[in-house]
């Protein structure tokens, strides 16, 4: 691996062949409006060769267990999925870490979940989407689940979902609506006092937290005029958010997210394998090309051993490659930065 390297992928997905056939039986053929992608774990870690990542925390994304409306399969469901994400990991030792799939939006199932896969199958986090069949994070009915998470310091991978609401026509909802509903859950989860309420959960939003940076002032400002609260405490709220840099990392979103986000809350996502590989070179050479060296480390990793301890505590995993293998991927990341640098303004 080289300097890049060491990376912790906070952002990266898992599509098991069961849950793959039970989409195909319930008419999900795409997500997004992308088709569904080809996994497996040889796939995903030749990915994280290429991009010089050492340990990926994957997930489940969207649609989750939510197409099922019988909550005892959607429990069943994201019980036999945080089974295989566990068995994965421990598969693949160093390589793999898991956030766990919840069962929302029955909360009480959900925290039952949450308390088993993180006591017991020793999960980094668990995944919750932005909403669930319309209902937000954030909104009434979800204390018991908060409490579940806060008691254990919970980390919760926050990931969009189809918007409650009509797909436009030309535009793919992957593209747009999944950074207003990424934004529409963190806004709730500020304006109804989640985030300051429940200190002890870290919550991480998925590409760059939506348009949060970039409208957080606007939002702040709207909340507080309901609410009385002071600005800067809402603001303070934002920015107690963690981000990952998930097809987000170009010369225009990346300076505002690093300008916004706290020191150690910007975290290395690649959305693989729904984001396709060369997507994912394209904006890890964002990232590798536009921040200095000591960002870079952080971004990378070191703020990811901040916030899961364990990746400090042992060395990064160090897979051995032949010196063949090691050309090819140094020939495809050299075409990967000729590509950036041409399709620049």
């Amino acid at each position: 691996m080289t300097a890049a390297a060491r990376r912790v992928d906070v952002h990266q997905h898992i599509l098991p062949s069961f849950y793959r056939d039970l989409l195909a039986k319930a008419r999900i053929a795409e997500v997004g409006g992308r088709p569904l992608p080809d996994w497996s774990p040889e796939g995903a870690l030749a990915l994280m060769e290429l991009l010089g990542t050492a340990t990926a925390i994957v997930s489940v994304s969207t649609p989750g267990t939510g197409f099922l409306t019988d909550p005892a399969e959607a429990a069943a469901l994201a019980r036999r999925l945080n089974d295989h994400s566990a068995a994965l990991a421990d598969g693949h030792p160093g390589r793999f870490g898991f956030f766990a799939t919840l069962p929302m939006p029955d909360a009480a199932a959900s925290a039952t979940e949450a308390e088993r896969a993180l006591d017991e199958l020793r999960a980094d986090g668990v995944t919750l989407l932005a909403n669930h069949r319309g209902i937000y994070l954030g909104s009434g009915g979800q204390e018991e689940l908060w409490r579940a998470l806060d008691d254990r310091g919970a980390v919760v991978f926050v990931h969009p979902a189809a918007l409650p609401a009509p797909v436009v026509d030309g535009i793919p909802p992957f593209v747009v609506d999944f950074l207003l509903d990424t934004t529409r859950a963190a806004y709730l989860l500020v304006r109804n006092g989640i985030v300051r309420r429940f200190p002890g959960i870290r919550f991480i939003l998925s590409h760059a937290g939506g348009v949060v940076p970039y409208a957080s002032h606007r939002m702040a400002l709207a909340i507080a005029g309901e609410s009385g609260r002071s600005p800067l405490d809402v603001m303070d709220d934002f920015r107690a958010f963690f981000f990952d840099t998930a097809l987000s990392s170009s010369p225009a979103a990346l300076p505002t997210l690093l300008a916004f986000a706290r020191p150690g809350h910007v975290l290395f996502g690649s959305d693989w394998p729904f984001a396709p590989t060369p997507a994912g070179q394209y904006f890890a050479t964002g990232l590798d090309t536009h921040v200095s060296p000591d960002t870079l480390t952080a971004v990378n990793r070191a703020n990811a051993e901040i916030l899961f301890p364990r990746l400090a505590a042992t060395p990064a995993p160090q897979p051995a490659r032949p010196v063949s293998r090691r050309l090819r991927q140094s020939a495809k990341r050299a075409a990967a930065r000729l590509a950036f640098r041409l399709v620049q303004p």
